[in-house]
């Protein structure tokens, strides 16, 4: 009764954007009691949809189950699912179908939030391996090979008694399939085009004989740099402004080669080997003659990856197997010029940052018993980072152990006991255990869990000793060898009601987060300048004399975030499916002995899509109307971003012409063209990136 009040209180009292997006969570969930006697008129070409109600996970247990059997909750984007909305990127993926997740691009990356968290708390998989690289704690998400998305497993909370460092707002881990018929070969192209340059090209080429497997793709995406508003406030001034270039959306240009060999000799035995390269530039605005527009830049930012990976797995029977792993990724980036300066020519690299991640992972799944599934584990990792920038040179390694056991207590009862043990080379011993118990009774699940998370500081927290100079201005960061690992304790209720035709799910959670890393300003005196000259000899007096602060990383803040999500889909007439998904996010943090509202963080947002299928002999038609609605995103210190709502239509017909298939397609994003074309000022932040309404046009072909 009281989630229900809150409802009404902020459909009543709440902004239209609220108002908007509580409606149609209320009327989409008032529906389906209404609607669930149809599952008798669902049609055999939606068998695919009752199968996404239910799918096979892994991410939340470790080991292979369906999502109603698995006892710690876990969210699930289908391949199907993310075509039918004509999703082409990563970022487009998580930002219209999960409400808990928000994104904000710039030249450095993909700000990711999860559940009002950054991305250093994310721990981001690729088949249960970490994906390294980062820029400025913003993962490269363009390393995703979207043509090979199999389905997108999201964990929220604290996981780390599974995953380790990291996983302390969630995690989510990217499941790729590599679909070929026995013995035969496939090729496929999909092209999508729009406005602003936006262009998404994959081809893939599969050959599958005798056990052995090939799979080679290659994918290139690109995008113009735009902005909304061609004027920004003078600094220091709330009504002179002047005409900028400086992108609100930064261009780029991103391309990925990934080549996969598979090797099965008899049903026990599977190997493995993957091998990745991607790379990606930034298309900015150079800087403009005369100093106007101003916000164009000298290079532009350069980032290439290299992952390689040897897996495989032996089936003792079928409930016990063994699996290893071994990964190595390579992440660098720096500068490339574009335009002539006094220390630089056209062409030149200045790199930043070069990181390398060796991971290696021995794991054993049992079925020691009828009623269980035992999972023992060890894991070693190696880390090292070279930022020229920020004067480091250093690796540390990891070693870690870890077991979980699942057990039916009962028949309608199950319960998870988990644990690990981390050995840090600079943070010694750390212990993250994990416990979970789930309820059924029949169509019904009723679960929770209590769960424990840390991370320990990066290598740039521990050792950075940056000097750079922006516009004139010099920026210092020091490392802190004090550190210690951030710590959270994670607790989650949910109840859930799935069956082939209805899922609805409701969870209740809170996450306390201890010892997080910051970057504090300290104040800069006459004694402060003269230690500053003295650690940077590259700075002058004139600069020195322009500091005001200083940056130092520290443990000294408290998170805690606090809320509800409600997930609902439903089948509800033949070929017909419609989905919402709503979160409130209440995400704080607490310096000294004041809470404040975590930056970019956002109340209230739902997704909502609605898709219909028809199909007649061979061909099928998809339609698709998807949205985001998402209250004010707030900015403490600065003028919050207002609310939205984003609406997105996408069709497609697939036309089989054995032995070739074709799937034009075209859509409209942004349908009610939603902008925020406010003026640039020193206190103003985004949430709306859209730069209006675009028509998107793709085709996709296969052969068999």
């Amino acid at each position: 009764m009281m989630f229900l009040r809150v409802l009404l209180y902020k459909f009543t009292c709440g902004d239209a954007v609220v108002r908007q997006h509580l409606l149609a969570t209320l009327l989409i969930l008032g529906s389906l009691p209404l609607q669930a006697q149809v599952h008798r008129m669902v049609r055999a070409d939606s068998v695919d949809r009752s199968y996404n109600l239910n799918p096979v996970v892994v991410t939340g247990s470790g080991h292979h189950q369906r999502l109603k059997s698995t006892a710690t909750p876990v969210h699930v984007l289908a391949a199907q699912e993310i075509r039918e909305q004509g999703i082409t990127t990563f970022e487009e993926a998580l930002q219209r179908m999960l409400p808990q997740v928000s994104m904000a691009p710039n030249s450095m990356g993909s700000q990711l939030r999860l559940n009002g968290l950054g991305n250093k708390y994310i721990l981001v998989l690729v088949n249960g391996q970490k994906l390294t690289g980062d820029i400025a704690n913003n993962t490269d998400l363009q390393r995703i090979n979207m043509a090979r998305v199999k389905r997108i497993e999201i964990l929220d909370g604290a996981a780390s008694s599974l995953y380790g460092s990291d996983a302390i707002a969630g995690v989510i881990n990217i499941i790729t399939d590599h679909p070929t018929p026995a013995n035969g070969i496939s090729v496929a192209n999909a092209t999508t085009v729009a406005a602003h340059g936006k262009l998404t090209e994959s081809a893939t080429l599969d050959v599958s004989t005798h056990g052995f497997g090939s799979y080679t793709s290659f994918t290139h995406d690109r995008a113009d740099s735009y902005r909304n508003n061609d004027l920004e406030y003078v600094k220091g001034s709330d009504t002179e402004t002047q005409p900028s270039q400086a992108p609100l959306f930064t261009g780029y240009r991103s391309s990925l080669l990934a080549q996969k060999f598979t090797y099965s000799p008899n049903t026990q035995l599977a190997l493995n080997a993957g091998l990745d390269y991607s790379y990606k530039i930034t298309d900015r605005p150079n800087t403009a003659p005369g100093g106007l527009p101003v916000g164009g830049t000298d290079y532009e930012m350069r980032y290439k990856g290299l992952r390689w990976s040897l897996g495989s797995v032996y089936k003792l029977t079928s409930r016990n197997s063994l699996q290893a792993s071994f990964t190595v990724d390579r992440f660098r980036y720096g500068k490339e010029y574009d335009v002539e300066t006094k220390t630089n020519a056209i062409g030149d690299y200045v790199q930043s940052k070069k990181q390398r991640t060796m991971e290696g992972e021995l794991k054993a799944i049992l079925g020691l018993t009828q009623a269980s599934t035992t999972i023992i584990g060890a894991d070693w990792r190696s880390d090292r980072l070279n930022a020229t920038s920020g004067d480091i040179s250093s690796q540390v390694y990891t070693l870690a152990a870890y077991a979980q056991h699942e057990m039916k207590l009962l028949s309608s009862l199950t319960a998870t006991l988990g644990l690990r043990l981390t050995h840090h080379e600079t943070f010694h011993e750390h212990l993250t255990p994990k416990a979970t118990i789930m309820y059924s009774l029949g169509h019904v699940n009723l679960r929770a869990t209590w769960s424990t998370g840390f991370r320990t500081p990066g290598l740039d927290e521990l050792y950075y000793h940056y000097f750079s100079v922006n516009r004139g201005k010099p920026q210092i960061s020091f490392g802190n060898r004090d550190l210690t690992p951030e710590k959270s304790h994670y607790l989650a209720l949910n109840a859930e009601y799935r069956s082939d035709v209805i899922a609805v799910s409701l969870t209740g959670y809170v996450n306390h987060i201890s010892d997080m890393v910051v970057k504090q300003n300290i104040s800069v005196d006459d004694a402060t300048r003269q230690m500053l000259l003295a650690e940077f000899p590259e700075m002058t007096s004139e600069q020195a004399g322009k500091m005001v602060s200083y940056a130092r990383y520290q443990n000294s803040d408290k998170g805690d975030v606090k809320g509800v999500q409600l997930n609902a889909s439903a089948n509800l007439l033949p070929g017909f499916n419609l989905s919402a998904n709503y979160a409130y996010t209440y995400a704080r943090t607490k310096s000294a002995d004041e809470w404040t509202v975590l930056e970019r963080s956002i109340r209230h947002t739902a997704t909502v899509a609605a898709n219909y299928r028809y199909s007649w002999r061979r061909c099928r038609l998809n339609l698709n109307l998807n949205g985001r609605l998402q209250s004010k995103t707030c900015y403490p210190g600065y003028e919050d971003a207002p609310g939205y709502g984003r609406w997105n239509f996408n069709a497609s017909l697939r036309l089989p012409l054995t032995p070739l298939t074709i799937e034009p397609s075209v859509g409209v994003d942004n349908l009610f063209n939603r902008v925020d074309r406010r003026i640039d000022s020193s206190l103003r932040k985004y949430a709306l990136y859209s730069p209006g309404r675009m028509l998107v046009v793709g085709l996709k072909m296969k052969l068999y």
